[in-house]
């Protein structure tokens, strides 16, 4: 019979809502911007490859540990690629899967202690989701604002 490790449990559950909270904090930027992923969804991606990454560390007599942990990257990549849309000769979602498929990167590190690393992670995609809000940012567009496709035919106004 497996003994219970209290100071396991404690870490690990401690791991799990730090890798939540991060993911919660990406989300809330997102929600707050009116996107359709928002606080829930970042932070049960962050928690959920968290506790993957724990249950990989910790399974006994397990071949390859790192099977389950590998296996969240291409999982969460799967889902990213369910969001992305193409629409008007446009693409929608495209920042909402990279950004999630990123902030899984956020839990797994938590749950390899990496605490620094996480923490890292989640400010820079923090930073990149807010970069755009900078004034002059359209600068470093693809497109300029005058020089955007419209939705209009040639000739039509």
């Amino acid at each position: 019979m497996l003994e219970f490790d209290w100071a396991l449990e404690t870490m690990m559950a401690a791991r799990v809502l730090y890798a939540t909270f991060l993911g919660a904090l990406v989300g809330l930027e997102r929600q707050l911007h009116g996107r359709s992923a928002g606080i829930r969804t970042y932070g049960a991606v962050a928690l959920g490859a968290c506790a993957f990454g724990l249950v990989s560390q910790h399974v006994i007599n397990a071949p390859d540990p790192t099977r389950i942990a590998a296996q969240v990257v291409s999982g969460i990549g799967f889902i990213g690629a369910g969001l992305i849309l193409r629409d008007r000769g446009g693409i929608t979602g495209l920042t909402t899967a990279a950004t999630i498929w990123a902030v899984a990167s956020v839990g797994l590190a938590t749950a390899f202690g990496m605490y620094v690393l996480a923490t890292l992670t989640a400010v820079l995609i923090l930073f990149l989701l807010l970069a755009h809000h900078v004034p002059g940012w359209d600068k470093f567009s693809v497109f300029y604002e005058k020089d955007k496709p419209s939705d209009t035919p040639s000739g039509e106004n």
